[in-house]
């Protein structure tokens, strides 16, 4: 529908579009959030956050929208039949843009239970968004330095203290725990200062995929092992909005999760911590031989 006009044109209106739709949606976000708030109930809690996560479905209906108007994106998707409505999920995937999360709320939404990101504890101030993930439960957390810790030995364990109060709450409706386990998008410089051992990953960090395991254990069916690859190369947020991006592939698998890393302590265990370690490169391992497979199926198009 937009796809005639240039390019920067595309951007503003799909930018403008995007704010108005997170404008109209959090307003009843917002009550239903309130009334939450004012009613502990177990019961009628569970009733609202119904409502809440049709709204936040809403909202990526519309960004859906949108996104289909900028351009016709090709979709290349292989797994979506592995997932449903009905049960929990540990999700993961690699990650190389911002759209990352806009194409994979496209191909999740209404398919599988609202994906809930891990989010660094100083996004809960950025406008407006912050108070809507705040409203739907994301789990915010606070990363300290090994420096830090040794200072104030107080703080240790409090990520996870966030993130099984987070799950608790998790126990009442179907969710999507989502979680990058590199940690932050791949770029060519972070790969280089890493040492990366993979050709297309980051390093794996283990520790907040082990802290939900622990936390939620036999409430989740499987893990969702997502790979994204953009044949066009990393786009940029703005890619996104503009239509530039042409194609994108998505490789979905369930995996099971290993019955011994039910109920252990990733702080505190160290042989365990070794062996989920251990799990988590070969998943990523076997991530970068495949992204290696989808480069040379979808190469780069002129």
């Amino acid at each position: 529908m937009l796809s005639f006009l240039p390019a920067p044109l595309r951007g503003a209106l799909a930018a403008l579009l995007l704010a108005l739709n997170t404008l109209f949606w959090c307003w009843p976000l917002f009550a239903l959030s309130l009334l939450k708030l004012l009613l502990p109930f177990p019961a009628i809690q569970r009733t609202l956050r119904f409502g809440m996560h049709w709204i936040a479905e809403s909202w990526i209906a519309v960004n859906s929208f949108w996104m289909d108007s900028v351009r016709s994106i090709r979709w290349d998707v292989q797994g979506l039949n592995q997932v449903d409505m009905q049960h929990s999920y540990l999700v993961t995937s690699n990650h190389q843009s911002w759209a990352d999360i806009l194409a994979l709320q496209y191909q999740f939404n209404r398919r599988m239970p609202i994906l809930k990101f891990f989010l660094k504890q100083e996004l809960i101030w950025v406008p407006v968004i912050g108070l809507c993930w705040w409203a739907l439960e994301f789990p915010f957390m606070k990363r300290f330095s090994k420096a830090y810790l040794a200072k104030y030995p107080e703080k240790r364990g409090q990520d996870l203290a966030t993130t099984r109060k987070a799950c608790e709450r998790y126990r009442t409706n179907p969710v999507s725990v989502f979680n990058f386990i590199e940690g932050t998008r791949f770029t060519d410089d972070k790969h280089t200062e890493q040492a990366s051992p993979y050709r297309y990953l980051l390093k794996p960090r283990a520790g907040g995929i082990a802290f939900v395991i622990d936390a939620m254990g036999e409430q989740l069916t499987a893990l969702i092992n997502v790979t994204i690859h953009y044949p066009d190369g990393r786009p940029t947020f703005w890619d996104l909005l503009a239509g530039n991006i042409r194609q994108v592939v998505l490789r979905i698998k369930a995996q099971p999760i290993p019955s011994e890393f039910l109920r252990r302590n990733y702080d505190q265990d160290e042989a365990y911590r070794l062996a989920f370690q251990q799990w988590v490169n070969q998943l990523w391992s076997e991530k970068d031989l495949h992204l290696a497979q989808l480069h040379e199926q979808f190469p780069a198009q002129r």
